[in-house]
């Protein structure tokens, strides 16, 4: 049995820049167990998978090294990018059925656009755990699905070192540390040790949470944003009442097969 396999850097306009995803196109759902040891195989943040279900639809789902996913932004961008350039050349709209609802992605020339669940934040108490493992106080702490953290400068997001046991100790998916950016509206870094994924180089799900909070602190709709991680992403995002637009660049790194016996 072969499995199309595809590695895809997602939020980048380089090679080694943004955040690689695995992207396994299929005729039909093998077992959860088998998809989960796949990613974990493949040893990124995450790997897609999807099936064909109509024209133009597919049924999605994404796994990091350790869970299944509600959402994950780069590997939807991922997996839109291999159809459009690698299974579909005519298509320009996708839509694709998940865990999240129904998500779908244009193409607006080189851009891909994707049409995602805005789930802004609401301020909470911080858990100890949360402050200890971060290592330095926040300005402010909110939470959706995962813990936002709001610091004073962009410097103090970059400089951050946290302790990833402590973190993951956490009733949440993962942390997005953020503050205003010096070249860009806003940026952030995403941690999820709880979800194998110690930090995520470049996360549309929490712009999901970033997007509805920075547009409301600015008073703007359209927003430029940076994550810093090492590998560095760029999202152009717009706040549109219960739903948010990501925007970016994907790259593709290699193609091949998965051999199973």
């Amino acid at each position: 049995m072969k499995i199309p396999l595809y590695v895809v850097d997602a939020f980048t306009r380089r090679l080694f820049g943004g955040n690689p995803a695995a992207v396994c196109p299929l005729d039909e759902w093998p077992r959860a167990e088998l998809m989960q040891q796949l990613a974990r195989e493949n040893n990124l943040s995450e790997t897609a998978f999807f099936v064909r279900s109509g024209d133009s639809h597919y049924d999605l789902r994404w796994f990091t090294p350790t869970v299944e996913m509600d959402l994950c932004g780069h590997a939807t961008l991922a997996s839109a990018y291999v159809i459009f350039t690698r299974l579909d050349a005519s298509a320009t709209r996708l839509t694709f059925e998940t865990r999240s609802g129904a998500l779908t992605v244009t193409r607006e020339g080189e851009l891909l656009a994707m049409d995602f669940p805005s789930r802004p934040p609401t301020p909470c108490d911080a858990p100890a755990e949360l402050l200890r493992g971060l290592g330095a106080r926040p300005r402010e702490v909110l939470r959706s699905r995962d813990y936002l953290v709001r610091y004073g400068t962009e410097a103090e997001v970059r400089s951050l070192n946290p302790d990833f046991r402590l973190l993951s100790r956490l009733d949440c998916i993962g942390i997005i540390a953020t503050a205003e950016g010096r070249e860009a509206d806003f940026v952030s870094r995403f941690f999820a040790p709880a979800a194998g994924v110690d930090e995520d180089p470049v996360t549309g799900s929490a712009h999901c949470t970033l997007v509805p909070y920075w547009s409301e602190q600015l008073g703007k709709t359209r927003l430029r944003a940076l994550q810093v991680s090492e590998r560095g992403g760029e999202l152009l995002c717009e706040q549109r009442g219960e739903r948010v637009a990501l925007s970016g660049h994907a790259v593709l790194y290699s193609e091949g097969f998965i051999h199973l016996p």
